[in-house]
């Protein structure tokens, strides 16, 4: 008998149940510039989707387009005139016989006539979670691009770093701050959490003080605990201007297959930019990333 194999850049999660309270994503997006070979947030999407039985929908952006900037501006007569990759009009037929042979019943293929930030801001309205390539962006100017389209969508957003597809996210480090950026990441990132092996907080936050205030606070050992996960919690204190560097050093050091963190950024005039942390993480990460607004 012949070994059966997986196809190549096949990525396979385990297919166990989420624990109660940890709701998978029902909409999942793969932005795609590539079908030929396909783009790595495809089979990871695919990946994603099939225990959780989520629907996928891939969104062909033609490179050419990426680099239009601006999450609210309508889109230019120039990219409404410009004739798209025949790849982008023949990926339908080619995506959905792909999800049939990775599992995934329910998808749907899309092109996008404008640029990056406004694809992701538009389509998050309707997907609980995005995965697109890190690299998706070439050139100067990329990492705005990228934060403008990250900050503007204000949905979770799963960065792959170049090279193989993850093959599972068995080893989690939540990067956690006291922020609410970084509440709303590890809200987000439940569903992985329940299939993950080994979940770290590293806690750069000062401790909560429960003043009796009108607000209460984030407790993420205890929030992670009502949900059946079970967390350990290690401290990590840098100074701001090294924060990036010492959680890819910690994430190296426990050998993490996905890092969830909040992505922080500010305005410059009309363009919404990366924090100095987020833009290190984004630049020099070689694992997976979840990162929520």
């Amino acid at each position: 008998m012949v070994p059966r194999t997986h196809p190549p850049g096949e990525v396979r999660f385990p297919a166990a149940t989420p624990r109660e309270g940890c709701q998978a994503p029902s909409d999942i997006l793969a932005l795609v510039t590539s079908t030929g070979p396909w783009s790595r947030s495809v089979a990871t999407a695919f990946a994603l989707a099939g225990p959780w039985g989520s629907h996928v929908t891939g969104c062909f952006i033609d490179p050419a387009l990426l680099a239009l900037r601006g999450v609210d501006e309508e889109p230019s007569v120039l990219s409404l005139q410009l004739e798209l990759p025949r790849e982008a009009e023949e990926g339908a037929a080619a995506f959905e016989e792909l999800a049939r042979r990775r599992g995934v019943r329910s998808v749907a293929w899309m092109s996008a006539h404008t640029g990056l930030a406004r694809t992701m801001h538009q389509l998050g309205a309707w997907h609980d979670l995005l995965v697109l390539e890190r690299d998706i962006a070439q050139g100067d100017g990329s990492d705005d691009l990228l934060g403008e389209a990250l900050l503007g969508c204000r949905k979770p957003c799963l960065l792959l770093p170049h090279g193989d597809e993850p093959q599972a996210f068995a080893r989690v480090m939540l990067a956690w701050n006291g922020s609410l950026e970084a509440t709303r990441a590890i809200h987000a990132s439940l569903p992985c959490l329940a299939r993950a092996r080994e979940v770290v907080v590293v806690d750069g936050a000062p401790p909560p003080e429960d003043d009796g205030g009108p607000v209460p606070c984030f407790h993420p050992i205890e929030y992670l605990a009502y949900h059946g996960i079970v967390a350990r919690r290690r401290s990590l204190h840098a100074p701001v201007h090294e924060t990036g560097d010492a959680l890819l050093h910690e994430a190296q050091r426990m050998d993490s297959d996905l890092l969830v963190m909040g992505a922080y950024g500010h305005s410059r005039l009309r363009e919404r930019v990366l924090g100095s942390a987020t833009r290190r993480i984004l630049q020099q990460a070689t694992l997976p990333v979840l990162m929520q607004h």
